[in-house]
């Protein structure tokens, strides 16, 4: 009985301790700084991070299957790019550039994955490398800026109904991805994959299908976060993204999906990126304060040494599971 309700507790942690973190440091800033639930804050951070957002939910998939995608950085930044190239002919025509570069790289992945068999780690970082290159390319080693007479710019800057426009884009995306991985025989496969994929093959469902649609997605997701990128700030940026993977990375991780596959949330992750995003806002709101004063880089060091301690509990937490077990 004991066993039972501990390894009932465990999945509970597993599953709720992102969302009662999230809570609890909502609270905490509540309490402490003026406006942090002020109208301009809360839309300030949901319209910065839904970019950040889109790349996660690829990543969760990606993970799901038990793979990575090192390419997610590069691809927005050139999504970014080729994005701002095209924003003179309008708004529509540069939302689909951007995103159709995305859908490349996501394709080269997915070919080099499932067709040629090299490791996703391997094959995404010489992707990374590529859209990196092709970026600083089509830019010309600098800026690229974006036209603000043909409506491009409301893709990144604008509202609907009091909403930004990105937070809008977000939201639909996570919706539908819950949707698909909740609901449909596709996402069933997604987790089969992660879990054993040999099996999955033997049972008759189609895991190269599954894995090549699951990057080309990640794919199309991060060229939709450049083109948020662009119209967001006024230029495609050939080297804004770097890094970006690793935020990615961490947001899936913190809400709960194991990095070898066969588990994981969309709605998790989703609560993963916020909780990461108003940690950097709690850190901006201290240093108005002036109680403690960290620049960017100290920010970097903070999320990697997060990162580390939700793994690490995250790795003893399944032993202790194996061991209920």
């Amino acid at each position: 009985m004991n066993g039972t309700m501990t390894f009932k507790t465990l999945q509970t942690i597993g599953r709720f301790g992102v969302l009662l973190a999230l809570i609890t440091l909502i609270v905490f800033g509540w309490l402490r700084y003026d406006n942090f639930l002020g109208t301009y804050n809360v839309l300030s951070v949901l319209r910065y991070n839904s970019m950040f957002a889109l790349v996660a939910l690829g990543m969760c998939f990606v993970i799901i299957t038990g793979g990575i995608d090192l390419s997610v950085g590069s691809t927005a930044a050139l999504g970014s790019v080729v994005a701002a190239l095209a924003s003179p002919y309008g708004a529509v025509p540069g939302l689909l550039a951007g995103l159709g570069a995305g859908l490349m790289i996501g394709a080269c992945n997915a070919l080099i994955i499932t067709r040629l068999n090299i490791l996703p780690f391997i094959a995404t970082l010489a992707t990374m490398l590529a859209a990196s290159g092709c970026a600083l390319l089509l830019a010309g080693n600098q800026s690229v800026s974006v036209s603000y007479e043909s409506g491009f710019t409301e893709l990144g800057q604008g509202d609907f109904l009091g909403f930004p426009v990105p937070a809008w884009i977000a939201l639909v995306a996570y919706l539908l991805g819950s949707l698909v991985l909740n609901l449909t025989s596709f996402g069933r496969t997604v987790l089969a994959v992660g879990g054993n994929e040999d099996a999955t093959r033997l049972m008759g469902l189609p895991a190269t299908r599954v894995k090549a649609i699951v990057y080309l997605a990640s794919g199309g997701l991060a060229g939709l976060a450049g083109v948020i990128l662009a119209a967001q700030f006024g230029a495609g940026q050939p080297i804004e993204g770097v890094g970006w993977e690793l935020f990615a990375i961490a947001a899936v991780v913190v809400g709960g999906t194991l990095l070898t596959g066969g588990v994981g949330s969309v709605g998790s992750t989703l609560a993963g990126v916020l909780l990461l995003g108003l940690i950097f806002n709690i850190l901006n709101f201290e240093n108005g304060l002036g109680w403690i004063s960290l620049s960017a880089y100290w920010q970097s060091v903070i999320r990697g040494l997060f990162l580390l301690l939700v793994v690490a509990i995250q790795a003893r937490l399944s032993v202790r599971t194996e061991e209920t077990v």
